[in-house]
C-alpha cells in the first residue's frame, strides 16, 4: 500500500505554520530583549563591555539572512532582519561613540 501523500502534506503544512508562528514570536521577543542594551548605550552613554566585534558578526549575519530572505521572497526572513540590522547598527555605533 502506498503512503497517503495528502495526509503527509496536510500535516507538514500545519507544523510549518506553527513553526513560522513560533519563529516570528521568538524573533520579535529577542528584538524586544535587545532594546534595553540599545537604551543603556544611547541614553546612559554606557557601552563598557560591549563587544563591537561580536555585534559586527551579528550585523553580518543579519545582512546575509536579509539577502537570503529577499532571494527566497520570504517576508518571514527578511522583515525581521531589517529590525536586527537597525538594532545591530545602533549598538555598534553607540559602542564606538561611548566605549
Amino acid at each position: 500500500m502506498a503512503p497517503d501523500a495528502t495526509t503527509a502534506a496536510g500535516h507538514g503544512s500545519q507544523s510549518d505554520a506553527l513553526l513560522r508562528r513560533i519563529l516570528g514570536f521568538v524573533s520579535a521577543f529577542s528584538m524586544l530583549m535587545t532594546i534595553p542594551q540599545v537604551w543603556t548605550i544611547w541614553v546612559g552613554h554606557e557601552a563598557r563591555g560591549v563587544s563591537v566585534a561580536s555585534w559586527g558578526a551579528y550585523l553580518l549575519s543579519a545582512l546575509l539572512w536579509f539577502v537570503y530572505g529577499l532571494r527566497q521572497r520570504d517576508m518571514n526572513i527578511y522583515l525581521p532582519c531589517i529590525g536586527w540590522i537597525g538594532l545591530d547598527v545602533a549598538v555598534i555605533t553607540g559602542a564606538i561613540l561611548w566605549n
